[in-house]
């Protein structure tokens, strides 16, 4: 299944988007797509309804972000080549931080904080979880996910690496993390460590990979993040961004006002987001 939310910004409701491609209410059906619907009970009533019995909701009404999270997860480093062009060691573990910034819709405007001069892109996909995971083996990891989508790990790379590392201060100005356009359920995923990503700047390809390429991979992950930290459904989990952004560039052009990023994964569709000032 393809889960959104739609509506004004604060208002979503939820959706999802049918065979045809057409938006279908459900707001009927579940109250958001957030932590309760996100489990497999969750999911399940939503599993039982013939779509094409939901209300069919007409014209092109924003997407906003695909769940609502509990908690977000992001995962640094996690791409080889990323970790050689920040000219930094592998990790010998998953690097994990936290991202506490509200995610945005995939159309939403990314705003630049002021004094930033050093604002970045990262394609990621995410993972979101469905069940309660604490302590699962590796084998057993992916059947606590609830769905994957694409997001956007945008970072201002002055703000991180001034007064030591600050992790929290690069990654988590407000719309720093665009998700979506939807949700895909875990069900209809494969295999999320097969996934074709990239991202464009104005029209120039700037990152171009395969989450095959992950140092850490998608199970890997989750077991690791639920030895130490007992995950609920509701976090999102940010995956790590393959090469190609500014930082790594010899001469760095990071983004300015008016620059359109645009950006997919695999099935997990396409974000178009615009470059906007601080007011």
């Amino acid at each position: 299944m393809k889960l959104v939310r739609f509506g004004p910004r604060g208002k979503e409701k939820p959706g999802l988007i049918d065979a045809d491609g057409k938006l279908r209410d459900l707001s009927k059906v579940v109250n958001d797509i957030d932590a309760e619907t996100l489990t497999p009970k969750g999911l399940a009533a939503i599993r039982k309804r013939d779509p094409k019995r939901l209300p069919l909701i007409k014209g092109n009404p924003r997407l906003g972000p695909c769940v609502v999270e509990r908690r977000i997860f992001a995962i640094a480093l996690n791409y080889k080549e990323h970790a050689e062009e920040a000219n930094a060691a592998i990790p010998s573990e998953p690097f994990v931080f936290t991202k506490t910034c509200p995610p945005t819709g995939h159309r939403d405007n990314i705003v630049l904080p002021k004094g930033s001069v050093k604002t970045d892109w990262e394609v990621e996909l995410c993972m979101v979880m469905g069940r309660k995971a604490q302590h699962v083996s590796k084998k057993d990891a992916l059947k606590y996910v609830a769905g994957y989508f694409a997001g956007n790990e945008v970072s201002e790379r002055e703000f991180l690496f001034s007064g030591g590392l600050q992790w929290i201060k690069g990654k988590s100005p407000d719309t720093f993390a665009p998700i979506g356009p939807w949700l895909l359920t875990a069900d209809e995923v494969a295999n999320p460590n097969s996934l074709h990503m990239w991202l464009e700047v104005n029209g120039v390809r700037k990152q171009d990979n395969n989450t095959r390429d992950m140092i850490y991979d998608c199970k890997t992950l989750v077991s690791n993040l639920s030895k130490t930290i007992t995950l609920y459904p509701g976090d999102i989990i940010f995956t790590g961004t393959p090469q190609g952004v500014a930082y790594g560039e010899k001469n760095p052009k990071y983004l300015r006002a008016g620059d359109i990023v645009t950006m997919g994964i695999d099935g997990l569709g396409e974000h178009r987001n615009k470059i906007v000032r601080y007011k």
